[in-house]
């Protein structure tokens, strides 16, 4: 049976106002390119005439540009979750100007599957490769795994994106497994990173598919910055961290999987991992795999890596196409809700690293918010991984902005992660290891081993001049900091 071929722009035309649509892709990873791009055009021309135009979308993760990017440029989002990074959409949504939910990854699936946001109209998913049969399809997914099996099992209707940019190979990577519902669920069955429980493919009943639309678009990969001294600089503190724990015998000796976040800091952990001497060569569990992990993985550092999407360069993406006779036996893609999933994070010991923008002295940890009021990103993985880590460390320099914002403030303006769940903080002043530590230990710790200098006298003033109690604060200056930045754009104080 061969489905219908039709343009993008004949497939973005069947969509009408108020729809909802789920989405492939974990990152710009495998997202859709195209039928979006003529959705974003159709919502400019229904604008234009005076008519309401604008969709709802769920996703894995953040798009790209193509998705996130050209639908709020064309006001054409109503809601959106669980996570972006895109900078237009991040503007509209501090403007109030879309609905935007803040969901933990690992979640996103099984809420959509529990009916908490409604029907899904549309599925749109990009694939590499597909099986046309009379009853059932069997769609290959390219770079990411994201909601993909649950959003094409709900929805009214799926369009799939057949992008020849990707190798058709891409099929030989994914293992796709979508649990039962409560009170039928079973435990999901991976007990070593590269076990593989699932199928290669999305089942979707064939009755649904209105066409196939095809493409040749590239992934939007995004350019992430150069290490630096200071990335560099915390990369070795957490490497030289783990090490010693290993030489302690808190870790074992043949070391346990690492997930990292996604950016420069984390590609200088996992570089400065990758060059130790005495680390072992290591596994990855984590939900995204970035340029460092496949150059580790081809040199033999990186034995396997379980990941949701390759949050890759394309020149990176090539790599792994043309190596797929070895890769395809190490790396493994996977629903987010599997490759986030809190029991098997739990299950293999996985230390989690991960990137926050402001920690306080009692090792609360922001990660989303500049300031508690603008979304800087959604929380992702993050949560999913620090709350059920082996290890949760989290990571950031001392300062930004010149020296002018301290990431060491006395408390949090923005509460993601909170001081039950974050074990380790590691700046490029040092490492505070809270683990077995009473908050008035950990306040002391933060501050003198990753504060920066300029920011200690302040702090330490701070600390002395709190309420005494378990959790010392004082709540008339606890946001001084923060309002002295607001008011002069800078958070150096006189006074505390």
């Amino acid at each position: 049976m061969a489905y219908t071929r039709m343009t993008a722009a004949d497939a973005a035309a069947l969509i009408k106002n108020g729809d909802t649509l789920g989405m492939s892709g974990f990152t710009p990873a495998g997202s859709a390119k195209a039928v979006t791009r003529e959705l974003a055009a159709i919502a400019t021309a229904e604008h234009e005439a005076g008519r309401e135009f604008k969709v709802n979308i769920f996703t894995g993760a953040s798009t790209g540009e193509s998705t996130d990017g050209v639908l709020t440029e064309a006001h054409a989002i109503k809601y959106r979750a669980p996570y972006t990074t895109n900078p237009s959409f991040r503007k509209s949504v501090n403007k109030g100007e879309i609905s935007y939910n803040d969901i933990h990854l690992s979640q996103m699936a099984q809420e959509l599957r529990y009916g908490f946001y409604g029907d899904i109209d549309w599925a749109i998913l990009e694939v590499c490769d597909i099986e046309e049969g009379a009853d059932t399809c069997k769609a290959y997914l390219t770079s990411a795994g994201g909601i993909s099996p649950t959003v094409a099992r709900m929805a009214k209707h799926v369009i799939l994106e057949l992008n020849t940019f990707h190798s058709k190979d891409a099929k030989f990577m994914h293992d796709v497994y979508e649990p039962l519902d409560p009170p039928m669920r079973q435990p999901i069955p991976i007990i070593n990173v590269g076990d593989r429980i699932g199928k290669p493919y999305v089942e979707i009943d064939a009755k649904k598919i209105v066409g196939v639309v095809e493409c040749n678009l590239p992934d939007e990969a995004r350019a992430f910055k150069d290490s630096d001294p200071i990335t560099d600089q915390i990369g070795h503190n957490v490497a030289e961290f783990l090490v010693n724990d290993m030489k302690r015998g808190i870790i074992p000796s043949t070391f346990l999987p690492l997930q990292s976040g996604v950016g420069s800091t984390a590609n200088a952990i996992l570089g400065a991992l990758g060059k130790h001497k005495e680390v072992p060569d290591f596994n990855v569990y984590t939900e995204v795999m970035q340029d460092s992990v496949v150059e580790m993985m081809l040199e033999g550092r990186v034995k396997d890596a379980s990941s949701c999407s390759l949050t890759v360069s394309n020149e990176c993406l090539k790599q792994v196409y043309d190596n797929m006779n070895y890769l395809k036996d190490h790396i493994t893609l996977r629903p987010s809700e599997i490759s986030n999933s809190p029991e098997v994070i739990r299950r293999l010991g996985v230390i989690a690293i991960n990137t926050a923008i402001e920690v306080d002295i009692y090792g609360n940890a922001n990660s989303t918010h500049i300031s508690g009021t603008k979304m800087m990103n959604g929380i992702g993985g993050s949560g999913d991984f620090e709350r059920n880590a082996y290890i949760s460390i989290f990571t950031c320099p001392s300062t930004a902005k010149g020296g002018l914002i301290s990431s060491i403030v006395p408390m949090v303006s923005h509460q993601d992660h909170s001081e039950h769940d974050v074990n380790v903080i590691v700046t490029e002043q040092g490492v505070a290891d809270l683990r077995g530590k009473s908050p008035i230990e950990r306040a002391h710790l933060i501050i003198e081993n990753c504060a920066h200098p300029d920011y200690r006298p302040i702090l330490r003033a701070y600390l002395e001049h709190a309420q005494m109690g378990q959790t010392r604060h004082n709540l008339g200056k606890a946001f001084a900091m923060h309002i002295a930045l607001a008011e002069k754009g800078d958070m150096h104080l006189t006074e505390m």
